[in-house]
């Protein structure tokens, strides 16, 4: 054989063996990618470009160059956020105002267009990686609701490395089919979402891919290695161990991110990173996960905002929030008043989706947050035993009070963003407007909900 012959049959060779190993770029779509990422009952003061002494290096790298979004409110609990989420709308709308527990027969309604759902009609493949906290059934699961492919556990909480739930149920599946694996849960996430962006997912359509940790939620169940930065500067081991979750999450993230620059996803990726809530102060259990889990007495922080999750409170639905579109978005720190609802619509509006459900009320806010245009924007949020509505200065509070009638609050959050002064008796015209305006949002609630919890 012709020695140049031989030498073209090598040349070729290395040349297809070197194209086989490099990711394979997707076919250019005008449609960008959409990242959500959400982590579960972390507060204010739980990541370091806040001022925190848990070290989230990655979530700060992608706060400096992305969005902040400082006045993002969210629900004071976990289904009712992931609820707004992927509806639009207020999850009291859907009689959802507190976690979905135990043998809840509770789901969201299968009669509302989802996020997911529009996404999938515009040619998104999506993809749901970690909680769903929405249905606690695989036939209420993920799959009923938009999503192409699922992973993850359907319950609010569960044993890190045993995945069940804490009465036992069974909660870890794949596309609605239980299955049992090994692992811790952050872990088995990242590893999931990774190799369905490398290998499993359609390169020729965007996606929407919704990646929700367990963490920093409860039970803590961290190795040492997550625990050692911690040694020496938190002396509370509850505080420590919440501290290691954390950090976990976030070396996680940074490797979610970096698969997305690996595979030259990432000027064409819109990501978000919100927690569905604020943090719980400490965690108490009785018979819980048989007694091996716990007590934590120290949890996360919301400092300096006031109070817990399942207030109505700042420190409960006012959350860390970043959005970062490469080349598209400029580090900013946004202080636009933002709900929950806002975003589906924000995110159909970067689809350019055309049309929006009659359904949806949160407001398009891209040009607001790139831009940083005014919109005027009032938002309502039912929870546990408190209602709230917030018009920029002002937050009313109503806490339902058995047998006797509902106290008022009202709050200047501008200048008293830590809500230590009631201003109701000084603006009695303001509260009695906003107490009409929260009264008509309440009746348009789910009626049996609205009975049974005023």
């Amino acid at each position: 054989m012709n020695a140049w012959v031989v030498y073209g049959f090598i040349l070729f060779g290395l040349v297809g063996q070197r194209c086989a190993d490099t990711p394979k770029k997707d076919t250019i779509n005008l449609a960008p990618n959409i990242l959500v990422i959400i982590a579960d009952d972390a507060g204010w003061n739980d990541f370091s470009y806040h001022g925190s002494e848990i070290k989230t290096a990655n979530i700060d790298a992608l706060a400096k160059k992305g969005v902040q979004l400082n006045r993002f409110y969210a629900n004071p609990t976990c289904s009712p956020s992931r609820a707004s989420f992927l509806t639009g709308r207020p999850a009291s709308r859907m009689g959802i105002v507190a976690p979905i527990s135990d043998k809840s027969e509770i789901n969201l309604p299968d009669s509302i267009p989802t996020l997911p759902q529009l996404l999938q009609k515009a040619n998104y493949e999506t993809a749901l990686f970690g909680k769903w906290h929405l249905g606690l059934k695989p036939s209420s699961g993920p799959k009923v609701y938009g999503f192409d492919y699922s992973y993850g556990f359907l319950h609010g909480q569960i044993d890190q490395y045993s995945h069940e739930y804490k009465n036992g149920d069974p909660s870890w599946h794949r596309n609605g089919k239980f299955i049992s694996e090994e692992g811790h849960t952050t872990d088995l996430i990242e590893n999931e979402a990774i190799q369905w962006l490398k290998s499993k997912r359609d390169t020729t359509k965007p996606f929407y891919m919704q990646v929700a940790y367990s963490a920093p939620h409860f039970p803590l169940q961290e190795e040492a290695k997550w625990k050692m930065p911690y040694l020496e500067s938190i002396k509370d081991s509850s505080r420590r161990d919440f501290a290691a979750a954390m950090t976990h999450m976030d070396q996680s993230i940074g490797q979610l991110l970096k698969a997305l620059k690996n595979q030259h996803l990432e000027e064409s990726t819109v990501v978000i990173f919100i927690s569905d809530n604020g943090a719980m102060e400490n965690w108490y259990p009785t018979k819980q996960y048989s007694g091996k889990h716990g007590p934590n007495s120290v949890l996360g922080s919301n400092l300096p905002l006031k109070d817990w999750k399942t207030s109505n409170y700042e420190g409960a639905i006012r959350v860390p929030a970043i959005l970062y579109w490469k080349n598209k978005s400029k580090p900013n720190i946004n202080n636009q008043y933002i709900s929950v609802i806002d975003m589906m619509p924000t995110l159909l509006q970067i689809a350019e989706v055309k049309s929006t459900p009659k359904t949806v009320e949160g407001k398009k806010m891209w040009n607001s947050i790139v831009k940083n245009d005014t919109i005027s924007n009032t938002i309502y949020i039912r929870g546990h035993l408190q209602e709230s509505l917030i018009q920029k200065p002002w937050k009313l509070i109503r806490t339902r009070n058995k047998g006797s009638e509902a106290a008022f609050e009202l709050y200047n959050i501008e200048t008293d963003p830590q809500e230590k002064q009631n201003m109701l008796k000084e603006n009695p015209t303001i509260f009695s407007k906003m107490k009409a305006e929260l009264e008509s949002e309440m009746a348009k609630d789910d009626v049996k909900l609205n009975v049974a919890s005023k």
